[in-house]
């Protein structure tokens, strides 16, 4: 018998999903009628959108204001040299669609900002982190915690990648495993070091993973937990994340 809420193009297009016990019609519904965020469309943005889109979620909100740059080609899977130059949102919703056009896709070309993140995040019921810089993961995870809302964080360094489930069901948020950002010379960014390619491909697609357990709400989610893999040497690891109530009482967005 066909669900109400699954058409016949959609069983078969997610019929390997619907075959798995652990998602099934239940569960390919609820990724259907899900709304996730996605904050950054380069490295990690790209495969989870992606992965994502695929995978049935009922809406994807596309969120950055960058343009497509040669350099990012390299890793950024969504575009190609035809795209250089144009906004990143918008040609990801372009290749999504043609991807899936049984889900939505809401182009959020707009920089994310105090002024702008509880009115873009209150719309969604996950979101993801796939951007690289402090500023952008304290506001989206205070925004998370002021909503309630679950966020994915996934991070890249040369080799190394990150992910781990923050505000998930009361459990410990971003400024747990940071309380304060690092000052600006400790850390270097992905321009400055440089980043194999695959790297986000992998981490985003992890990335992808959790928000799926989320929303079937099924499996082990990554919460209070850090994961950390470094694929030059092959070597994995998690991280105990320490619940701290004092950082959760959020007094100004964004601030440290």
């Amino acid at each position: 018998m066909e669900s109400n809420i699954l058409s016949s193009k959609a069983t078969r297009r997610y019929k390997r999903h619907i075959m798995l016990p652990e998602i099934g019609t239940e569960g390919q519904e609820k990724l259907l009628q899900a709304k996730v965020l996605v904050v950054g469309a380069g490295g990690l943005g790209c495969p989870v959108l992606q992965y994502l889109a695929a995978a049935g979620v009922g809406v994807l909100g596309l969120m950055d204001d960058d343009i497509v740059d040669e350099s990012n080609l390299q890793r950024q899977v969504l575009y190609g040299s035809g795209d250089i130059g144009k906004h990143k949102a918008i040609v990801a919703k372009q290749r999504l669609t043609e991807s899936n056009d049984l889900s939505s896709y809401n182009v959020l070309n707009i920089k994310l900002n105090k002024k702008n993140v509880l009115d873009v995040v209150k719309d969604y019921d996950i979101v993801v982190d796939a951007t690289d810089n402090f500023p952008s993961r304290y506001l989206i995870n205070d925004a998370c915690i002021i909503l309630n809302k679950p966020m994915v964080y996934g991070a890249i360094y040369k080799f190394q990648g990150q992910v781990a489930v923050f505000n998930y069901k009361g459990g410990p948020s971003y400024r747990c495993l940071h309380p304060r950002p690092p000052k600006p010379h400790e850390v270097a960014l992905p321009e400055e070091e440089g980043v194999i390619g695959v790297l986000p491909g992998i981490v985003g697609s992890l990335q992808a993973n959790e928000v799926i357990k989320i929303i079937i709400q099924k499996g082990e989610v990554l919460s209070g937990k850090l994961w950390i893999q470094d694929i030059f040497y092959n070597r994995s690891y998690s991280v105990v994340i320490m619940k701290l109530p004092e950082n959760f009482r959020i007094k100004k967005l964004g601030s440290y």
